[in-house]
Parts: structure tokens; sequence; C-alpha cells
């Protein structure tokens, strides 16, 4: 083989793979997008490459069912100008109650309804399910139907992982995406009642009243933690 011929074929082997390289990160990123892979950038805090990060429970629920300073302003329970900075909330899932905490501390409970699946943890698309765990606002903004939306990052490492731990346990099926876009907001004009009478009308999102989701808007921001409990 003379050396302009092996030249040509290199180069087209280099095509060729650049090619697939470029064909495979495509597929890649659609079906990332799409809810059935882990997006590339995230896939070694999935496998716990440096280790997995502890889910230990990190509030204390307040005592008892009722709902804790409800009645009360935030702005009289907070006296802080880092009130955002100090902000966590835990959503208790079987008390159909949310709750403020700053510093640890629990301030204010609010009525908070789910999807129409209310038990059991989140692990595929549409099953009306609420993800459990913790979680991070990763955006918030107003929402032309219901208020305010507080959009969460789900799914995040530790829901890739248990929604592959259901795959390999026969629970759901390897074809089913993970599902997303999951936030806590408001309900449609005049939809109180649907949280008073705990109707779980979503898809898998806690749901407020939109007097509530509103001033709990004013006292998070990107990063707040929320952890769901069942």
């Amino acid at each position: 083989m003379s050396w302009k011929s092996f030249y040509k074929n290199h180069q087209r082997n280099i095509l060729g793979t650049a090619l697939l390289g470029a064909s495979f990160s495509t597929l890649y990123f659609l079906l990332a997008r799409q809810g059935f892979m882990v997006p590339f950038t995230a896939i070694p805090e999935v496998q716990c490459v440096t280790g997995c990060p502890s889910q230990q429970a990190l509030h204390v629920p307040p005592i008892g069912k009722e709902l804790l300073n409800y009645n009360k302003p935030l702005s009289q329970l907070i006296n802080s100008a880092n009130v955002k900075e100090k902000t966590s909330i835990l959503i208790e899932k079987s008390k159909y109650r949310l709750t403020v905490y700053y510093n640890q501390k629990p301030l204010k409970s609010y009525p908070v309804v789910f999807g129409g699946t209310p038990t059991g943890d989140k692990l595929q698309q549409g099953d009306n399910r609420t993800p459990e765990g913790m979680l991070r606002i990763k955006d918030l903004y107003p929402h032309p139907q219901w208020s305010k939306f507080l959009w969460l990052d789900y799914p995040n490492p530790q829901s890739w992982r248990k929604h592959f731990q259901a795959k390999t346990q026969g629970k759901i099926a390897w074809y089913q995406p993970i599902g997303g876009e999951v936030g806590i907001h408001g309900v449609p004009q005049g939809g109180d009642t649907m949280i008073d009478d705990r109707k779980n009308w979503t898809l898998g999102c806690p749901s407020l009243k939109n007097k509530d989701v509103e001033e709990l808007y004013q006292v998070v921001q990107k990063g707040t933690l929320v952890e769901i409990v069942p």
C-alpha cells in the first residue's frame, strides 16, 4: 500500500470515528433530554464515584398534626435581613403539611396537597407521585395559571439512583423515563377549596393556596433546600 492510499484510508477512519462519536453524542443528548438517560455531567455523582452523600433527615417535624403559626404572617415570625440564605422547607406528605424553617427551627406551616397518587416515592414519569428525599429549588418564577412556581431539581442524582434501582428490581419497565418539571405551586383561580378538602389534583407537584405560595415565594431562592418525607 502506498503512502498516499494509507493516508486516505486513515482520513476516512478518522472521519468515520468522528461521525460515529457525533451521532452517539446527539442520541445520548436527546435521550437525556427526554428523561431516559442520566445527563452526562451527572454520571459520576449518580454512580457515587466520590461517595454517596448522606440522606439523613435534616428537619425535626413540628409536634402533632396541626399547622404551626398558620394565622401569623411570616414577616412577623422572621426578624432578619438574610432570611433567604437560612430558610429551608420540610414537606410531610402523610400530614399534608409544608413547614418553613429558619436556621433549622420551624416557623410556619401551610396545608399542601399532591398528585393523584399521594403515597409512595416518584420513580417514573406519569406515576402521579411526589418525589421524596432532599431536593433544592432550581428556579422560581410567576406562573400564569398557578400564581407562582418553585421549580425543584427533580430528577437529581438521588432520584436517578432510585429510578435505576426500581428498574433492576422489576418495579418499573426499562423503557419508562424518569420524568421531571416538578415544583411547588398554587392552584387555579378560586381553587383554594381543593387544598382545604385535601384534593390531590396535580400530576405530582406539591400545591398550596395562592396566598400561601405567594408568601413562601418571598423567603426562598435558588438553592433553597426542600426535604420531602412520606
